[in-house]
């Protein structure tokens, strides 16, 4: 029988947490499975350069009637990693899980329980996050510029504990992205979204493989692969600003003829040129952004490379018959 949960754990250089991952992981989802929730683990090896596909190997083998293995032969980012699990899931409830158990495991059951009560997509709030503080504040400021922007309501947007119904699964699969954000994707596509509190904490081994730079790329890929409100938005700064040009030129106009000239506001001037002059490049770059996804996506190259999937394939033959 396919499982009826399937949890998607997308894995980067983590060899020193996922010992820690496996004794919390497995043993709270066979509590469910006691509850009668089938389930299946999906690991997704983003391309580690440490020992973690070896790891990941070595579980399979411990435990190949629920655990399958996903290999890329190289990094290709977060989002694509879950991608991949989504196309490799078989149950009706997909939950997707950060190695780092940052979340933690045991919250499996109540996503599940949400999902059971009707809706198709489950999000997460992080009850009290573990986070440094600059990150805490960045994180919450970027959500309300991102709701603004996107009109998606997900409240926080870090978090990836979720669950997905198997509707939205099948119509992200079926996505063809090149940059995309998982959770706001799921949100357009759900008929009935919902989210609840869950625990918060500290990673329990290594370091967050996400830079401010990897933090600022995620948010820009996020608002310009869900609006084009940022376009509007400065297409609107830039007829304001001519207006407030014009009423300059025609005010320095005006005080030659009445003043005659001045050298006094030379300097004013030159601040004005330079602060319009930022403007246009601040303009151009955000420009920039939208291009750059074009081009990314009329390439066509393939968004991941799949190594190898390591499964039962005893399993998979039942099931197919």
């Amino acid at each position: 029988m396919k499982p009826e949960l399937s949890v998607v754990i997308p894995v980067y250089n983590e060899e020193a947490g996922l010992a820690h991952l496996f004794a919390r992981l497995y043993p709270a989802l066979d509590q469910l499975a006691t509850r009668g929730v089938s389930y299946e683990i999906i690991f997704v090896n983003d391309g580690s350069r440490d020992n973690t596909a070896l790891i990941l190997a070595d579980q399979f083998r411990a435990r190949p009637d629920v655990t399958r293995v996903v290999l890329f032969n190289g990094n290709y980012g977060q989002h694509m990693a879950i991608l991949a699990g989504f196309e490799a899931t078989r149950g009706d409830i997909v939950v997707t899980l950060d190695a780092d158990l940052q979340n933690p495991p045991e919250e499996i059951g109540a996503l599940v329980d949400k999902m059971r009560e009707g809706y198709d997509y489950v999000g997460s709030i992080r009850r009290k996050r573990q986070d440094s503080a600059w990150r805490t504040y960045a994180s919450k400021a970027m959500n309300r510029l991102r709701e603004k922007i996107t009109r998606i309501k997900i409240t926080d947007q870090g978090n990836m504990l979720r669950a997905y119904g198997r509707n939205v699964i099948d119509l992200i699969n079926q996505c063809s992205e090149v940059n995309t954000f998982v959770p706001a994707l799921a949100y357009t596509f759900a008929r009935k979204p919902t989210e609840i509190t869950v625990e918060h904490e500290e990673r329990s081994a290594g370091e967050s493989k996400y830079s401010l730079y990897s933090l600022i790329r995620l948010n820009f890929d996020l608002m310009t692969g869900f609006s084009i409100m940022p376009l509007q938005w400065f297409s609107m700064l830039g007829m304001i600003l001519s207006l407030l040009s014009g009423g300059l030129v025609s005010l320095l106009l005006i005080r030659r003829f009445v003043f005659g000239a001045e050298a006094e506001g030379l300097f004013t001037l030159f601040a004005i040129a330079f602060f319009l002059m930022g403007v246009i490049l601040f303009g151009i770059g955000l420009l920039g952004e939208y291009v750059g996804r074009i081009y990314q996506q009329v390439r066509g190259r393939p968004r991941y490379v799949v190594q190898t999937i390591l499964q039962d394939n005893a399993l998979n033959e039942k099931e197919g018959n």
